[in-house]
Parts: structure tokens; sequence; C-alpha cells
């Protein structure tokens, strides 16, 4: 069974955030990575061990981003972090249980797992608007980081219910996905979210519903 993993924004979340990711925490996503960038590193500090509580209340996996000092001061062993806080960390992340990095290319994910990664978020696959005048990298580029890395890989960027198939077949773990599991901010009055997806057919979250929605009916 395929795994999902929830990458955060509440930069976009129009809803309580915290109530949100108790709704995510009851899902079928594998689990939360906490990426709230924006944020002071104390404020940080206080929204995960809110989001620690909540997802320790649910059994669901919970992985800090970026902030590895608060990681360690919280004594929550799993983080998620860019190439450049990997490469500055290695010491400090050595007593981490989970480490993932983010990637973009064959080297870099090779260079992730070299440096103790135990998976990688590979991307972006397909076109979003999220990543404007970016060319995606493809399934065949996701096929070779497939071939050329053995630690899991959740790729992600542009990845929806029609074509998130595409991307298992490729061989992966899983897949991750951001704006997509956020319920968003209107943007000029209408229903649609930062990355164009349809607000009325895919991202709702009474509980455990979520991604049945998303995946439209596939079993779960």
């Amino acid at each position: 069974m395929y795994k999902i993993l929830c990458i955060t924004n509440s930069s976009v979340c129009e809803s309580d955030f915290l109530k949100h990711i108790e709704a995510l925490a009851q899902s079928r996503i594998y689990g939360i990575v906490l990426r709230e960038k924006q944020l002071s590193a104390d404020d940080y500090y206080y929204l995960a061990k809110a989001v620690i509580g909540i997802c320790k209340k649910y059994d669901k996996l919970c992985i800090l981003h970026n902030f590895v000092e608060e990681a360690v001061k919280l004594k929550h062993y799993a983080i998620h972090c860019p190439m450049p806080v990997l490469e500055k960390n290695t010491e400090l992340l050595k007593n981490f249980d989970i480490i993932g990095a983010s990637t973009h290319s064959i080297a870099q994910a090779q260079r992730a797992k070299q440096l103790g990664a135990s998976y990688i978020t590979y991307g972006h696959i397909f076109p979003t608007d999220c990543k404007k005048g970016l060319a995606p990298k493809g399934l065949s580029e996701l096929k070779e980081i497939v071939r050329n890395v053995d630690i899991p890989i959740y790729p992600l960027g542009g990845i929806n219910a029609e074509n998130f198939r595409e991307v298992i077949s490729c061989g992966t773990d899983g897949f991750a996905v951001m704006s997509g599991l956020m319920p968003f901010q209107r943007l000029a009055g209408q229903g649609q979210s930062p990355c164009g997806f349809q607000r009325q057919s895919l991202w709702r979250f009474p509980k455990a519903e979520p991604l049945v929605r998303i995946l439209k009916g596939e079993t779960l």
C-alpha cells in the first residue's frame, strides 16, 4: 500500500489550523510534515508542540521541518530538511530516528542518503501554479531517481486524483501533497486553491473522509 505525506502550509489554510491537523490525523495519510517556514523559531516551537500532541493522540506520524534545534528541544526526533539544512546539521541529526530531505536531482538524492536521510521528497513532478516558470521533473526523471536511490521516495508537485497512479507506477513508496490538503483561502472570489484544484470536488476534511474524496473511490 502506498503512503501519502501531507506537507502543511498554514498560510493558505482558511479554517482553524489545529482543527484541520486533527482532521488530517484521523485520515488515511501516512504522516504530517509540519512545514511552516514563515514562523520564527519560538512560534514554530509552540505550534510544533501542539501538533505533536494531536498526532500522538491519533497515533499519526508527525515530522517537523527545518527547525532542527526546536525538534531537539521538543525531544522529537523526526525531521525534514532542505538540503542546505541537512548539510549544516549532520552532527545534530545523528540521534534522529527519521530524517527526510527535499531533493530536486539524482545527485541531491544520493547526497541526502549519504548524509543519513531515511527518505526523500522529489519534485516537482507535474506542472503546478505553485512553481510557475519552473519546468516539472516529469515521470522519466522520477523513474531514474527510483532506479538510483534505495531509500523511500515521495514525489510531490502537481499530484492529484487524476494522476497519482502514474506516480505510484514509477515504483515510489507513495507521494506527498501540500496545497491540495490545506483548506485554502479563496482567490479573487473563486473556488480554487493556489495550485488550481477545484475546491468542491476534492478538498473536504470531515474526519477520515478526505482521502476517499481525493482518490475518488480508490481502495484505501
